[in-house]
């Protein structure tokens, strides 16, 4: 939920009519970085490979969200409640992280101690693996919940983006067209004598 008020604000505030596809691609980038260590705790074994993942991850994430932040605030007015939104959203990358390092514990300490098996830095299925109907479930509402109203962000921006290019293109020919019209045209060098 928190991301479909993300971009609720974001429609209220036109972020098409500011900072546009930039920050959109900003906010594809940082899906990918919440989603693939997502992806990889719900199927993959977790050992230190994908804690380290994980952890990448969510430094990868903050920074982004850092870039997103000032690039929007240059651009477009971010109110109070966009940005306690914006809090919420940093967090569960880290969140996510420390649940998922509390709940494996024995693979946290293996890491930090340096005794880690042949198995530790290979992506493995996870051994009991989760129940399709849940994947499926939680695949449909990720999708209804973050991807569909972002990818629309993203269709609504590029949109956009190729109309204001269209029109200052229409608008550099017409000028050109204006100043061609109006330049003098140049005069022949010949003269005619009148005895001729």
């Amino acid at each position: 939920m928190p991301a479909v008020a993300d971009w609720i604000r974001h429609r209220r505030t036109h972020i098409e009519d500011t900072a546009g596809t930039r920050e959109s691609a900003l906010h594809a980038l940082m899906m990918t970085e919440a989603g693939i260590p997502v992806a990889m705790g719900l199927l993959a074994k977790v050992n230190p490979l994908v804690l380290s993942v994980m952890g990448a991850a969510a430094v990868a994430h903050g920074a982004t969200a850092l870039w997103d932040v000032s690039l929007a605030t240059d651009e477009r007015e971010v109110r109070p409640v966009e940005q306690h939104i914006h809090s919420f959203l940093e967090v569960l990358p880290l969140a996510a992280m420390a649940f998922t390092c509390c709940l494996h514990a024995d693979q946290v300490r293996a890491t930090l101690r340096g005794r880690i098996g042949p198995d530790g830095w290979r992506l493995l299925p996870k051994e009991n693996p989760l129940p399709v109907k849940y994947l499926a479930g939680l695949g449909l509402a990720i999708s209804a919940c973050v991807s569909l109203p972002y990818a629309e962000e993203r269709t609504r921006c590029l949109r956009t983006a190729r109309t204001r290019r269209a029109r200052e293109s229409e608008q550099q020919a017409n000028s050109s067209g204006r100043r061609a019209a109006s330049a003098p045209r140049p005069t022949s060098g010949r003269h005619r004598d009148s005895g001729s």
